[in-house]
């Protein structure tokens, strides 16, 4: 549902491209209460591109966030995210610097893995809906669907 793209300048190893992922997905589907299933994030090294900051060449490390917003999502939810988005990087890439956090609510629909996405603050009503057929794509085989329905059937 949400797509996070995190583009650094400074070096990154793969364990901490694994960390920042799974940090970014469980802060995002604890805040806004999305399954952890749905929640993208593309790392990508842009030290080598030619990037701005009032109309000057600057590097940066930073955090681009699309997602669906929506009334239930107030200033207040993005904050708390971006607080623990810079805590969480600065935990595991030290001595460096998260420059910018910043969210578009620009998704207006789509389709994941087959199922259309809800609205924003719709997802739990979208999950019970479809958790007969997250259960058989889990029953079928499907590891991403297993890890899902035992997110949710507790």
């Amino acid at each position: 549902m949400p797509a996070y793209e995190v583009e650094h300048v400074c070096p990154l190893t793969d364990d901490q491209k694994d960390l920042l992922a799974s940090a970014i997905t469980k802060i995002h589907s604890q805040q806004f209460s999305a399954p952890k299933l749905f929640v993208n994030v593309r790392i990508t090294d842009i030290s080598g591109q030619r990037t701005y900051v009032a109309g000057k060449q600057y590097k940066s490390n930073r955090i681009f966030a699309y997602v669906r917003h929506g009334p239930s999502r107030t200033q207040s939810d993005y904050d708390v995210v971006s607080k623990a988005l810079t805590q969480a990087w600065e935990e595991i890439v030290p001595g460096t610097e998260l420059r910018l956090v910043m969210f578009y609510g620009a998704i207006v629909a789509g389709m994941e893995a087959g199922f259309s996405i809800p609205q924003a603050g719709d997802d739990k009503q979208w999950i019970e809906e479809n958790m007969e057929a997250f259960k058989k794509k889990a029953e079928e085989g499907d590891e991403h669907f297993r890890e899902l329905v035992e997110e949710y059937v507790r």
